[in-house]
């Protein structure tokens, strides 16, 4: 479903853009599936009832990570996205031996519903299973058709570094592909889809192996605004150290990939 062809011929374009668009390393692709095969994926898209776990984070947002059993058209983009094909057009941007996590753990099929937002955050730096696989990008496929910028749902993207910022739209089959570290802060706004249209996307992670930890290992840091309640800005402060002591006595969502 992933049209390869035009990635390996406009690789050296698109490594170029990746490596130097700011505020981090990102790039975005349009058309990047076949779009007759994308469109019907869409229409067999059932309404989610599994809700994120960061709710306080990600108001009414769910999601399914094993997506690939809906159907061969979900199966088909499922395999495409962490085919050694692919896996060799990322590491040629980047610059790195880079490769999708097979099991997609943490990612997914994705649906914001009405009024549905992601507070700023940066993500686990280190895989829940494996733990020398350092998260080093997020692939986001868009899904939303018709798409419209009064919708909202903008990717939001910010350098923690210098505070650099950069909306991103998110038209239908749309792919941002997006540099993971300890700077990259990224969410999404209150967005305001029409009834019964959710911002839907599917959201795979690619790491790079690590022969020993080059930072401590960290769950999803939340860095909700300055408007956020008082008991909201101390859970994000505690998050990390909350999250560690739930998964030692009762495992991790993420590593159940559930």
């Amino acid at each position: 479903m992933i049209k390869f062809e035009y990635l390996e011929a406009n690789k050296e374009k698109l490594r170029l853009e990746y490596l130097s668009n700011q505020p981090f390393s990102h790039l975005i692709i349009d058309d990047f599936c076949d779009q007759d095969k994308l469109k019907e994926l869409r229409t067999q898209i059932p309404e989610l009832d599994n809700k994120s776990r960061d709710y306080m984070f990600a108001n009414n947002k769910f999601e399914k990570s094993n997506y690939k059993e809906l159907g061969p058209l979900f199966n088909e983009i499922y395999e495409d996205l962490k085919s050694e094909r692919f896996n060799e057009f990322l590491s040629f941007i980047s610059a790195k031996k880079i490769f999708v996590d097979p099991k997609n753990h943490g990612g997914g099929l994705h649906q914001g519903k009405k009024n549905s937002f992601l507070d700023m955050h940066l993500d686990f730096n280190y895989h829940p299973l494996q733990k020398n696989w350092f998260r080093q990008m997020n692939l986001l496929l868009y899904l939303n058709e018709g798409w419209k910028e009064e919708f909202g749902g903008h990717l939001k993207i910010e350098d923690l570094r210098s505070g650099d910022k950069k909306e991103i739209a998110v038209p239908f089959n749309r792919l941002v592909i997006q540099e993971c570290g300890t700077y990259t802060l990224h969410g999404y706004d209150m967005t305001s889809f029409p009834q019964g249209n959710y911002r839907t996307s599917i959201a795979t992670y690619a790491y790079t192996l690590h022969n020993k930890l080059m930072e401590k290992p960290r769950t999803t840091d939340w860095f909700p605004d300055s408007d956020s309640s008082p008991l909201k800005k101390f859970i994000a402060k505690n998050y990390d150290t909350a999250v560690k002591i739930k998964n030692k006595f009762f495992g991790s969502g993420t590593a159940k990939n559930q």
